[in-house]
C-alpha cells in the first residue's frame, strides 16, 4: 500500500492512471501531453509500475502502458477499511461523552 499512495500521490502519475484506465498508450504518446521529457514520463511510468497502477506489454518497439483498475480497488478498500476504523472510534467517543458527564457540567452543579 505505501507503493501504492506514495504514487498516487503525484498528481502527473494520477493522471497518467486515469489516461490509461481507458485506453492503452505508448510511453512516446503519453510523453506528449505534459510538459517534460519523455524520460521524466518514464520515470513517473516505472514509479506506477512498481505499485502496480499500470502494466507495460511490449508491441514491437513500444511498451504499451494499462490502467490497472484492481490496483485502484484495493486502495479503495484500504480507504474504506480505514474510515469504517476511524467511524468506529468517533462512535465510541460520542457514547463516552453522553454517558459522562462533561467538566463544565459537574463545575456548575457544584457551584
Amino acid at each position: 500500500m505505501d507503493l501504492l499512495f506514495h504514487a498516487l500521490a503525484d498528481a502527473t502519475r494520477r493522471d497518467i492512471v486515469r489516461r490509461t484506465l481507458d485506453e492503452r498508450f505508448s510511453i512516446s504518446s503519453l510523453a506528449r501531453g505534459y510538459p517534460m521529457s519523455f524520460a521524466a514520463v518514464q520515470k513517473h511510468v516505472a514509479v506506477l509500475e512498481r505499485a502496480g497502477l499500470v502494466t507495460k506489454q511490449r508491441r514491437g518497439r513500444e511498451h504499451l502502458v494499462a490502467g490497472n483498475p484492481a490496483a485502484l480497488r484495493a486502495a479503495h478498500d484500504a480507504l474504506d477499511r480505514l474510515e469504517l476504523i476511524w467511524r468506529e472510534r468517533i462512535a465510541r467517543m460520542d457514547d463516552l461523552l453522553a454517558t459522562h458527564p462533561t467538566r463544565e457540567r459537574a463545575s456548575t452543579c457544584q457551584s
